[in-house]
């Protein structure tokens, strides 16, 4: 029917349960520094490099305002041909121009993809973090009772049918001596 219980070690237990300790000490705040770089990523985009890369949309349409001025200065003016410099200086303007509106165009679709392509993973991090803060807490609460409890149930001396002072598994009781022997 019902054997007693085994306990080889309640050592691994105890070992075990310093071991989930350890581990949620350092998983839990390796979690809250990765959802403090979401959110860091999240407002880098949506402040940092939006607003840089309008910066640079103004400040290289400036360029190009004044490069296209100059070029077409020279086109108009009859005494000279415009030189290949101006034209250099213009067509760089353009790319440069052309290059910032990519940027930010890919910026401002970042912002737009961000929580959908983040929220996922940023759900699954809230059920790690959960996990840690409530059911690991309750793991290792629970292997510290249990460990106690194997304690205890190891110290409880087993009834015996044996006579006081006989050690368990001992089959010659203790012998008398002194006055009252025989």
């Amino acid at each position: 029917m019902a054997q007693g219980a085994r306990v080889s070690s309640v050592e691994a237990l105890e070992a075990f349960r310093a071991t989930l300790i350890v581990y949620q000490s350092k998983a839990r705040p390796t979690l809250e520094e990765v959802s403090g770089d979401v959110l860091r990523m999240k407002l880098w985009l949506e402040n940092d490099q939006r607003m840089f890369w309008e910066g640079q949309v103004k400040r290289r349409l400036k360029a190009l305002e004044q490069a296209q001025a100059a070029l077409f200065s020279a086109r108009i003016s009859n005494l000279r041909e415009e030189s290949s410099a101006e034209q250099v200086a213009y067509h760089r303007a353009r790319r440069a121009l052309d290059e910032a509106e990519d940027k930010l165009r890919v910026v401002k679709r970042w912002n737009r993809e961000f929580d959908s392509r983040a929220q996922p993973l940023v759900k699954q991090m809230e059920k790690l973090h959960t996990f840690l803060a409530h059911d690991v807490l309750q793991a290792i609460n629970y292997l510290g009772q249990a460990a106690e409890t194997l304690h205890a149930y190891a110290d409880v001396k087993r009834p015996s049918s044996e006579p006081a002072g006989a050690a368990p598994g001992d089959s010659n009781p203790p012998e008398k001596t002194g006055p009252g022997a025989s």
